[in-house]
């Protein structure tokens, strides 16, 4: 059983409200920055766990530094800051005090997970290792988040989303083929490993947890951004494994089927994606050219990617004389993967975006109503609820550390004056 609390019941809140979550009692110690850590903690967060997010006093997470932000009447919030951060307490303390360190064992004491992503021993140093919290809450599940992991020998390096990606083969794949204008590796546009990590540290705690009421034991989860990017490589790694050939960057085409990719239409770019031979043939009956599925360069999907750019010299130039619009509306209709290229006021103001809530809202008691990204997580018996906005720095102090043993106003003060929080 959780023991960070016990979960409310329906009658002890609005209904309107939320029912009992499915994390409901289970208490999480945020010691995580940036963002994969995080996010992990956010989406704990998302189903019910009560978080507690430790921050350095007077800086914080260093995301509290981004721009831009939401403001108010003076008031600021990282918006990077809220993107990993909903439904969460902060709390300020500096553990590199030895009163700071104390205090933050006395709230992991009763916790039930604590994620962290500090290089390898640094909270060691200050009592705050798995081995010492271990010995002080043996039940704990104590997931540490780090760039290359706890062994080998990258392990003291720091690790960012971009260092993995480099590192990791992604950039080796993404980007325009070699011989064609603007070829290069890139970085993918937002910071995926960053985001899949935040998702298996969320994954690896539940099964820990679950684990944990069969066994009443706790564990440690050693969770790296480097072995989540070449788990991440999937087919194309285990494709390398099996032939020994190492796989080239085509750009927005995928290497296994043709067509795929941007096209450009009269007044844009639209994404095509011809999986199978029933739908390349309808392809080629709306571009007038029904002749391409008998022709032998292009009868099969292997023929068409080997000749992928002889095919494109046909099918580029009609796809070229009408618009986005009306290739995307008749290969729609005929069931061909297609797409308009959106930027992102496009995105939130699509339709099927703004049918299935997206984009949901948390009241934020300085800054007033604030719009966040909902998650994806849509679960019809514990329908996820946003009522904890992204907290300011310390907001939660008070709540918090006065709840502690031998904690009074008194003890409070002195600790805020001597800048432990």
């Amino acid at each position: 059983m959780p023991h960070g609390g016990t979960a409310g019941t329906p009658g002890d809140m609005k209904d309107h409200v939320r029912a009992v979550r499915p994390l409901d009692g289970v208490r999480v110690i945020d010691m995580a920055r940036l963002l994969a850590g995080p996010l992990a903690a956010q989406h704990l967060a998302d189903l019910g766990a009560e978080v507690i997010k430790i921050e350095r006093p007077r800086e914080g997470d260093d995301s509290r530094s981004w721009e831009p932000s939401f403001e108010s009447a003076g008031e600021r919030l990282s918006a990077p800051f809220c993107a990993a951060n909903r439904g969460k307490k902060s709390v300020t303390i500096d553990f590199a005090h030895p009163e700071g360190a104390k205090l933050a064992r006395d709230l992991i004491v009763d916790a039930d997970v604590l994620i962290e992503n500090y290089k390898t021993g640094t909270l060691s140093r200050y009592g705050l290792g798995y081995e010492q919290i271990s010995e002080i809450n043996p039940d704990i599940v104590y997931c540490s988040v780090t760039g290359f992991g706890q062994t080998g020998p990258y392990s003291a390096r720091a690790g960012y989303d971009t260092i993995i990606q480099a590192i990791g083969g992604l950039m080796s794949v993404t980007g325009e083929r070699d011989g064609l204008p603007g070829a290069g590796p890139l970085r993918a546009g937002v910071p995926v490993i960053d985001f899949m990590t935040g998702i298996y540290g969320a994954l690896a705690v539940l099964a820990a947890l679950r684990q944990r009421d069969t066994t009443g034991k706790g564990q440690y989860i050693d969770l790296s951004l480097l072995d989540v990017e070449v788990s991440s490589l999937s087919y194309f790694g285990v494709n390398y494994l099996a032939s020994g050939i190492v796989p080239q960057r085509v750009g927005n085409s995928n290497p296994v089927t043709y067509p795929s990719g941007k096209f450009e239409a009269s007044d844009g770019s639209i994404v095509v994606l011809v999986g199978n031979d029933r739908q390349f043939t309808k392809l080629c009956a709306e571009l007038g050219r029904g002749d391409l599925p008998g022709d032998e360069r292009f009868v099969t999907s292997a023929r068409r990617v080997h000749n992928a750019a002889q095919l494109d010299q046909i099918i580029s130039p009609i796809l070229a004389s009408r618009t986005s619009a009306h290739w995307v509306a008749i290969l729609e209709e005929r069931g061909v993967p297609c797409a308009p290229i959106k930027n992102m006021k496009e995105v939130f103001e699509d339709p099927q975006v703004v049918a299935r809530g997206n984009v949901t809202r948390s009241f934020h008691p300085r800054l007033g109503e604030i719009p966040l990204l909902a998650s994806p997580m849509r679960m019809t018996g514990n329908p996820i609820t946003y009522e904890v906005a992204p907290p300011t720095l310390g907001e939660h102090n008070d709540e918090v550390l006065g709840k502690l043993p031998g904690m009074g106003a008194e003890r409070l003060a002195t600790l805020r004056a001597s800048g432990v929080v």
